[in-house]
């Protein structure tokens, strides 16, 4: 009940026919040597990122970690500074008042 049910895949016709009425090229001489060629190893199943190392990888963390710092100590900075203004405005208008 819980398990799916697929449709059967229809079976295509093949584009193809092999007929055995050509004959094959049948050469006289006798092969160089009676060894089989091998196929080669097949690929490894998974793939590696060609030009990325664990170098790589934790330059851009750090370099991403040191930017991270810079810009909050760029924010910090900046609403120190807005409040220091205020500040200094609210005691220069009281100063005025005098």
């Amino acid at each position: 009940m819980f398990r799916p049910k697929f449709p059967e895949a229809p079976v295509l016709p093949s584009a193809h026919v092999i007929s055995p009425s050509v004959p094959a090229v049948q050469h006289g001489h006798a092969p160089a040597c009676s060894c089989q060629p091998t196929a080669p190893a097949p690929a490894p199943a998974h793939r590696m990122v060609p030009g990325v190392s664990a170098g790589t990888v934790a330059a851009v963390v750090t370099v991403g970690i040191v930017l991270t710092a810079l810009l909050a100590a760029v924010a910090v900075t900046a609403i120190s500074v807005a409040v220091a203004a205020v500040v200094m405005r609210s005691l220069l208008a009281n100063q005025r008042r005098r």
